[in-house]
């Protein structure tokens, strides 16, 4: 348990009926933490709450489109109402859009759908949740970033970061900065907010072309969500430490 946080914390994971986000719900669960299993297919949520609950996991459904005003004012009431509250945030959920995505052939409708989910949907979940962070003793927030997304990466002679779709890396950079000015607003309160980046790792959002498993992407939000009081804030991790901006 952390200092601060109730006996039973209460965790949102969105996107976490599949690949890195079920693998978060599944490592903060073990912790003895209430998740709620954030994500818009029905069928897909309520099959990760069972294999959850069959781990012994304390799991809930919780209808999540995170691009909805509706549905997220929705969740926020159903959290309200079937946990009492809320102490961890983890913005996983995230598309990469239609391909081709170089900067000269992607098409507006892709950018504009990417960034709804990547981005907004980021603004409307966190909003939306925020006065029940604001509740609690100790409460974190995760945005999943990705590592694409670094402009100092992405410019330094040497490093090549391979063929990135346009409007997903973008989303990332803007995800990033986003990140920044919550932490920036929300700098008198208690609340710790940092984004994670969890590697290549193999899910279907990039054809299971990785390296990693969902179970290893996972565990920087993990140890972001765990975070003691006195841990960073405003920060870009991955596994091996800051990851440049």
């Amino acid at each position: 348990m952390i200092d601060g946080m109730s006996e039973r914390t209460i965790a949102l994971v969105t996107g976490a009926n599949k690949g890195i986000g079920y693998e978060i719900a599944a490592g903060l669960g073990a912790l003895g933490w209430r998740i709620g299993v954030g994500a818009r297919d029905r069928h897909r949520r309520d099959t990760a709450v069972e294999k959850l609950r069959a781990d012994g996991i304390d799991a809930f459904g919780v209808p999540l489109d995170v691009t909805d005003d509706e549905s997220v004012a929705a969740a926020a009431e159903l959290i309200a109402g079937h946990a009492g509250g809320l102490d961890v945030l983890v913005n996983n959920a995230a598309i990469t859009g239609a391909m081709p995505q170089t900067p000269t052939t992607v098409e507006p409708a892709t950018v504009r759908a990417v960034v709804e989910t990547n981005v907004i949907g980021v603004i409307r979940v966190t909003n939306a949740m925020l006065p029940m962070l604001r509740d609690s003793a100790a409460p974190r927030i995760v945005n999943m970033s990705s590592s694409v997304g670094s402009l100092a990466l992405q410019t330094t002679p040497g490093i090549d970061m391979g063929p990135v779709p346009a409007a997903y890396l973008a989303s990332k950079t803007f995800l990033n900065a986003l990140t920044i000015q919550y932490v920036k607003e929300l700098s008198g309160t208690n609340i710790l907010i940092n984004s994670g980046c969890p590697g290549f790792t193999a899910t279907d959002l990039n054809g299971f072309q990785g390296v990693r498993t969902p179970q290893q992407g996972a565990a920087i939000a993990i140890h972001l969500a765990t975070l003691p009081d006195d841990g960073p804030t405003g920060g870009f991790f991955d596994d091996a430490g800051s990851v440049p901006w």
